[in-house]
């Protein structure tokens, strides 16, 4: 039956109306609702609706009784439910939510400082063209053979450094 359903019997007659479904209902009730079935056409409508149902009821097998058993395994299945949740709520879930926050920001910073430093050193030649243009003149013993690589460089500064320390 949907939540939003509404009988439309008055209610001093609705339960008559249950017991005259039955069976069960004789004597001046019967006459009663009877009389009152005559006039009111919303509790004669309920009693249609109602009837669709008894004979669904009346064709239909009853369900066999679960046992004894049922009912404490239904109970001990909503405790261990209830257990659960109430585990759920530890004092170090805030301490995990924050870890994994903190977790997901040093990923990325790695990602980026990686990101970048590839960046850099992913052109060499260029690197050392930038060199060539902005390095003094002192440190290149020889002008018309410039270094081909960053360890050149290095060579050529360590050589001319090397007696003034």
């Amino acid at each position: 039956m949907s939540k939003n359903f509404k009988s439309t019997a008055c209610p001093e007659f609705e339960s008559l109306l249950e017991d005259h479904l039955a069976g069960e209902l004789g004597g001046p009730d019967a006459a009663k609702l009877s009389e009152h079935l005559k006039t009111c056409g919303g509790c004669h409508a309920a009693l249609d609706l109602a009837a669709g149902s008894a004979r669904l009821f009346a064709v239909t097998e009853p369900t066999p009784d679960p046992g004894p058993g049922f009912a404490r395994l239904v109970m001990a299945r909503i405790r261990a439910e209830q257990e659960r949740a109430a585990g759920d709520k530890s004092i170090w879930r805030p301490f995990v939510s924050v870890a994994w926050r903190f977790a997901a920001a040093a990923s990325l910073a790695v990602i980026a400082l990686v990101t970048y430093t590839s960046t850099l050193h992913s052109r060499p030649q260029d690197n050392v063209a930038q060199l060539r243009a902005t390095r003094p003149r002192d440190l290149v013993s020889d002008a018309g053979n410039p270094p081909d690589s960053r360890d050149e460089i290095l060579m050529m500064m360590a050589e001319t450094n090397h007696g003034k320390n």
